[in-house]
């Protein structure tokens, strides 16, 4: 790996005398790690993730789209350091009731979020890039928690939304230091101008979306990226020009992750992950009026009466559903009028839990319903798979179950579900969404 030599000077600054055993930590083979969904019930011998409840590093990287677990949302494959989110939660906003995640795509912090967070939390997760947004949505949507919300906004639409957020997460785009070691395209992109660029749009969205967060509210703020300009300068200037206070996080032992002045650092010689960088910080909790707006539905939104849809969620919470051009979705009552808030205030692309389509006299039920953890798979008819039918039905390819009845079916690969087919004898219907199939030759 040729790194630049104005790269080597400033993290030689950095680093000192243990920057010869950082290079040569980022010639070796990247660690792989995921993290389980609590709804599927694992048995593991793998080595812990030490920070991170449900998280195990592989000894080595499997072909992840080959595996039906995967696509059934049964984990994540994320990268261990960035699982250091799971810390602050707990330590600083295990209780938020409304939480952000604004840079959030691909979906691995939010996942986490949803994973870690009460059941009840609304989680807004965002992403600026249309098509990022929707494998964000896939994934969310394959984690299965009901209370998400996947927009496609630039972070200053966020301020008219003010002091909504208990929480707000923000993975900030930057020069990508911290990926050498796994995308030596990275490399090549990188130069001093850029982190320059970098650190001046990261202020920008942090004050652009910085209203939004509640007085006493948390801040997250991370990188993967070394430079102080992109780390701690950044939150000096959010604690001197916003009103912030820096808060410490317990290491629980953690010693191998280093401290520094304003935030917690991961090098890849130290700790057994990739470079990251987080920083929690508290918003000044100046006195303010709580004003609660009133949400006016639109008139387009019908309500629809759950005795009508053939399929159930379960019972330990109360549902509301809006019949929407045709398309039916479920919401938390508890919950709903902060969802219509932001559903007719953001670019939403998915929200709560898509049920499926009023199609004449069918009810098509979505892929979205079949991964929810809201969903009480009783209510259905369901068929067990083997690995090689689960495979081509996620290649949505055309498949025959002429042993099972007729009508729709929810699929399962190891008693978690993929999908649904309408099995019309000869053949089914595959109803995997199109642009979810695996392309790769298997």
């Amino acid at each position: 790996m040729t790194l630049p030599q104005s790269f080597i000077d400033r993290t030689k600054l950095i680093l000192k005398d243990e920057y010869p055993e950082f290079e040569n930590a980022l010639n070796s083979v990247a660690p792989t790690s995921i993290r389980y969904n609590d709804k599927f019930k694992y048995i593991v011998d793998n080595e812990l993730v030490k920070w991170c409840s449900n998280a195990f590093y592989l000894n080595e990287r499997p072909l992840f789209t080959a595996d039906p677990l995967f696509h059934a949302g049964a984990y994540y494959v994320q990268e261990a350091s960035s699982m250091f989110l799971y810390n602050a939660v707990n330590q600083h906003f295990k209780n938020a009731e409304k939480v952000l995640d604004l840079c959030a795509a691909p979906g691995g912090k939010s996942t986490l979020l949803a994973q870690t967070l009460l059941e009840n939390c609304i989680l807004v997760s965002n992403e600026i890039v249309r098509s990022r947004a929707y494998i964000l949505a896939e994934n969310l949507s394959k984690w299965g928690n009901p209370n998400t919300i996947v927009s496609n906004n630039q972070a200053s639409d966020f301020s008219d939304l003010k002091y909504f957020f208990d929480a707000v997460v923000i993975d900030a785009p930057c020069s990508g230091e911290g990926m050498f070691r796994k995308d030596a395209g990275s490399i090549s992109e990188w130069s001093l101008d850029n982190v320059y660029r970098c650190a001046e749009r990261q202020k920008e969205i942090v004050n652009d979306v910085w209203n939004a967060l509640k007085p006493g509210g948390i801040l997250i703020y991370s990188t993967c990226t070394y430079n102080r300009e992109e780390n701690e300068e950044n939150v000096a200037w959010i604690c001197q020009e916003l009103g912030a206070e820096f808060l410490k996080i317990d290491l629980e032992g953690n010693n191998e992750i280093v401290e520094s002045d304003l935030g917690y650092r991961f090098y890849p010689h130290r700790t057994k992950g990739e470079g990251f960088f987080i920083s929690v910080l508290r918003k000044n909790t100046e006195e303010y009026s709580k004003k609660i707006k009133k949400t006016e539905l639109k008139k387009s939104i019908k309500f629809f009466d759950s005795k009508e849809f053939p399929y159930k969620l379960k019972t330990d919470r109360n549902w509301t559903y809006l019949n929407d051009n045709n398309f039916i979705r479920a919401y938390d009552a508890d919950n709903f009028n902060d969802f219509m808030l932001l559903i007719q205030h953001f670019n939403c692309i998915e929200s709560g839990i898509l049920q499926g389509e009023i199609k004449g006299k069918d009810f098509i039920p979505a892929t979205q319903l079949a991964l929810s953890k809201a969903f009480d798979i009783e209510s259905a008819q369901s068929v067990e798979l083997d690995y090689k039918t689960a495979i081509s039905f996620l290649k949505k390819e055309t498949i025959s179950l002429p042993n099972e009845p007729l009508g729709f079916l929810l699929v399962k690969y190891k008693n978690l579900p993929l999908g649904w087919v309408k099995n019309i004898g000869n053949r089914c219907n595959n109803l995997y969404p199109q642009n979810w199939r695996i392309r790769m030759n298997l």
